[in-house]
C-alpha cells in the first residue's frame, strides 16, 4: 500500500509511479504480436488453436459462431427479475446516449462560403465482451446501446467461451435483447486479431469497442490503424475522495466493489483530510472484505494496489485527481464544498457526485457508458459514447462570389509554402 501525502516535496512523482504508463510488459506484447501474426497466417484454425490452449475449449470451425436460436433460448431462459433488470437499465442507457447524438450542420463563414459537418454511422462495428469468472453482462448494454442509437447497421460481438464450449447464457440474452446477433465465441488476442484482420468465419469490422484484460488491450494496441479502436481501457480503477461527512462504511464498501474485479491489477486511491478517516475506510474494507465471495482477492488489492493520499485540506483534492485521470471517481464531501470540487476536476473518466452515489451504479444502469478511460489516460481519453460510433465528413461549397474573397488568402499561403500549383488551382476559376 502506498501511503502519500499531497504537500510532500516529490508527491507528485511518486504518484505518478503508482499510476504507471499502462504499457504492456514485453512479454505480453511478445505473445500478443505472436498470436496476431498467426491469425493473419492461418485464420480461423489458429483461432480455434489459442481458443483451445488459452480458454481450453475444443471447438470446430461451424462453432465458432453461437447460432441465433442460442440466443433466443438465453432470452427464454431469463428470469423475470433479471429481464426486467436489463430492460431498465437499457432504457436509462438509450435515454442518456440519444442526447449525446449529434446532428448535421451548415452555416456560411466569412467568405460567404456554405460549410457544415454530416455524420455517418461506421458501418460495421465490433464488440468485445469480457467472460469468464466475471461475465460482464453489463458491458453487452454499453456498447452495443450506443452503437444502435448511432445507428450501426452490422454488430459483431465476441465473447470467450467457457472450458465446456459454451457462452454466459446471461450475456447472450443481453446482447440478443440489445439487438445483436452476430456473436462469436472468441476471446482474448485473437478475438481482437480475427474481428480486425478478419477470417473465413469473422468479417472484418471497422472499428473494435469494449474492454479486456492485458493481453485484449495490447492487441488493439497493436492492431490500431489497421482498424478503429475506441481506447485502451486497462485494470479498472476508483479514486475515493472523503472528508468527515462520508460514512467509512461506505467507503470500504465502494473500495470492496472496485477491487473485486479480481486481475489483481485494480487500482484504489483514497483521498483524505485526516489519516484517521483514511484509517477506519481502510479497516471497513478488510472487515467487510472477510464476508464477500471474492474476499482474498480484494484484500491483495487493499494491501498491494492501493494509494492513500492525504491532503490539507479537502479542496486539494481537485489537484490529485487531474494528475491521475482516474476511471471513476466518488466525491463523498460536504454538501457545500461538491459542486465547486466537482466544477475544478477536468480529467476523470466518470465524477459519481454526493454520498448515495456509488460506482455501481455507473458500472450497471445509470446511463454513461462505463467503458472508460485508466492508467491516467483520462488526461487525453473520454468515455465511450455515440460520437465514437461516428464518423465525420466536413462540408465546404463555394461559388464565384465567395472564392474571390478568398483568393488573396490562398495566394498567400500558396506563396509562404512554395505550392505555386495550389495558388494556381484557385485562380484557373477566377481567369
Amino acid at each position: 500500500m502506498a501511503f502519500l501525502r499531497a504537500n510532500e516535496k516529490d508527491f507528485e512523482k511518486k504518484l505518478r509511479a503508482f499510476v504507471g504508463t499502462g504499457e504492456a510488459s514485453a512479454d505480453v506484447s511478445k505473445t500478443v504480436t505472436a498470436i496476431i501474426d498467426d491469425v493473419k497466417a492461418r485464420g480461423d484454425i489458429a483461432v480455434l488453436y489459442h481458443t483451445a490452449r488459452l480458454d481450453h475449449a475444443k471447438l470446430n470451425i461451424r462453432q465458432i459462431r453461437v447460432p441465433e436460436e442460442h440466443l433466443k433460448k438465453a432470452v427464454n431462459s431469463l428470469s423475470p427479475e433479471k429481464k426486467k433488470s436489463i430492460t431498465e437499465a437499457a432504457k436509462c442507457i438509450e435515454d442518456f446516449h440519444k442526447r449525446t447524438l449529434p446532428k448535421n450542420w451548415k452555416a456560411k463563414n466569412p467568405h460567404g462560403a456554405t460549410v457544415g459537418e454530416r455524420y455517418h454511422a461506421i458501418h460495421r462495428c465490433g464488440l468485445y465482451i469480457p467472460g469468464g469468472q466475471v461475465p460482464l453482462v453489463s458491458t453487452v448494454l454499453m456498447t452495443a446501446i450506443p452503437a444502435k442509437v448511432a445507428g450501426v447497421p452490422e454488430i459483431c460481438a465476441c465473447t470467450p467461451p467457457g472450458a465446456d464450449g459454451k457462452i454466459n447464457s446471461d450475456i447472450l440474452a443481453a446482447l440478443y435483447l440489445c439487438g445483436v446477433k452476430e456473436v462469436f465465441a472468441i476471446g482474448g488476442a485473437q478475438a481482437i486479431a480475427a474481428m480486425a484482420l478478419g477470417t473465413d468465419a469473422v468479417k472484418p469490422v471497422d472499428k473494435i469497442f469494449g474492454p479486456g484484460n492485458a493481453y485484449v488491450t495490447e492487441a488493439k494496441r497493436q492492431l490500431f490503424g489497421r482498424v478503429g479502436i475506441d481506447l485502451l481501457p486497462g485494470p479498472s480503477e476508483v479514486m475515493i475522495i472523503a472528508d468527515r461527512t462520508a460514512k467509512p462504511a461506505w467507503v470500504g464498501a465502494d473500495l470492496c466493489a472496485q477491487a473485486e474485479h479480481g486481475s489483481g491489477k485494480e487500482k484504489l486511491y483514497l483521498v483524505c483530510d485526516h489519516e484517521e478517516l483514511a484509517q477506519r475506510c481502510l479497516s471497513e474494507a478488510r472487515t467487510q472484505s472477510s464476508t464477500l465471495q471474492h474476499g482474498e482477492k480484494i484484500r491483495k488489492a487493499l494491501d498491494f494496489m492501493t494509494c492513500v493520499i492525504l491532503v490539507s485540506k479537502i479542496e486539494e483534492s481537485a489537484r490529485v485527481a487531474n494528475l491521475v485521470a482516474p476511471e471513476h471517481l466518488e466525491l463523498m464531501v460536504a454538501a457545500g464544498k461538491i459542486n465547486k470540487l466537482s466544477e475544478a476536476i477536468t480529467t476523470a473518466g466518470a465524477i459519481l457526485i454526493g454520498h448515495h452515489t456509488p460506482t455501481v451504479l455507473g458500472d450497471f444502469t445509470a446511463g454513461p457508458s462505463h467503458t472508460l478511460p485508466t492508467g491516467g489516460t483520462g488526461r487525453f481519453f473520454s468515455g465511450l459514447r455515440v460520437p465514437d460510433f461516428l464518423r465525420r465528413t466536413s462540408l465546404v461549397r463555394y461559388d464565384e462570389a465567395s472564392l474571390k474573397k478568398a483568393a488573396s488568402v490562398v495566394e498567400a499561403f500558396a506563396k509562404m509554402e512554395s505550392l505555386d500549383a495550389h495558388g494556381k488551382s484557385l485562380k484557373a476559376r477566377l481567369a
